[in-house]
């Protein structure tokens, strides 16, 4: 009797090590969310509500409202702005504007996405708007209307400032409908590199180049946040959007994204029966 019910504790623990299913450890990130942007269907949640600053992931919504107003036929890629000395002396990431440059929207658009530059914001919102302070209350009315509920932006560029809040939640709502509203704006932020006079501007998203169908979207940093990033790609007929908030370093943020990445194409072609099997 006792070596049958050992065989049968020994087949149990055996099997259960064996499943497909074996739920690990989370991501070792502070906020994350997964999801198929063709079934508008989230496939992972972690710590989706959490408020973490946002950082450069700001820079989505900045140019979200320049694809808008060339949508509308407001600007164009080839309307000329002047960079004012206010812009040019941002600080942090910069695509090194200076004041007096006559610059398209293109390439403030290129300088956004590739060199994530803050001067390139400052430069697009006073065009637009007529200041930086005016465009950050059109960036909030944006948030609104994409039901953002959880995100405040203080700045057009996301330079630390008390009280700019998101959540890994916002996030993905806004880089889904800006996605899925101006599917154009990929080409920008798939480029690797771009040059700005004499200054090559380096992209910092991980999987450019290195992670197939990768195609963008955006990666952040202040000490606040940490490493954040959106990213983006399709393989097949399967588009993915991930969020990524508060990583440790560069490496854990890029380690982390591609579990995730990997497990979400996994779960779409049916090897396995829930994600978390991958983490």
């Amino acid at each position: 009797m006792f070596i049958r019910l050992l065989s049968f504790f020994l087949c149990i623990v055996f099997l259960g090590f064996s499943s497909p299913v074996s739920y690990a450890a989370p991501l070792k990130v502070r906020g994350a969310i997964l999801m198929d942007l063709d079934k508008i269907k989230v496939l992972y949640r972690q710590n989706d509500n959490k408020k973490i600053p946002p950082a450069s992931l700001t820079k989505i919504m900045t140019m979200y409202l320049v694809f808008d107003a060339i949508k509308a036929k407001k600007i164009s890629l080839k309307t000329k702005v002047r960079v004012s000395r206010n812009a040019a002396r941002t600080g942090g990431s910069s695509m090194h504007l200076k004041a007096g440059d006559i610059v398209t929207v293109e390439q403030l658009l290129y300088g956004m996405a590739v060199a994530s530059g803050n001067d390139a914001c400052v430069a697009i919102a006073e065009h637009l708007a007529g200041s930086e302070k005016k465009f950050i209350l059109l960036m909030n009315q944006k948030a609104r209307k994409l039901e953002m509920r959880s995100t405040t932006f203080k700045t057009t560029n996301g330079l630390p400032a008390n009280g700019q809040f998101t959540t890994a939640s916002d996030m993905l709502a806004l880089s889904r409908n800006y996605i899925m509203r101006h599917p154009e704006s990929l080409r920008y932020h798939s480029t690797k590199t771009y040059f700005y006079r004499r200054h090559k501007l380096k992209n910092n998203n991980p999987q450019l180049g290195k992670y197939r169908g990768a195609d963008g979207l955006k990666t952040g940093w202040t000490i606040a946040s940490g490493y954040n990033i959106v990213s983006t790609g399709r393989r097949g007929g399967t588009r993915l959007v991930a969020v990524i908030l508060g990583a440790g370093t560069s490496q854990i943020r890029a380690k982390e994204l591609k579990k995730l990445m990997d497990a979400g194409y996994k779960l779409q072609k049916g090897k396995i029966r829930n994600i978390k099997s991958l983490l």
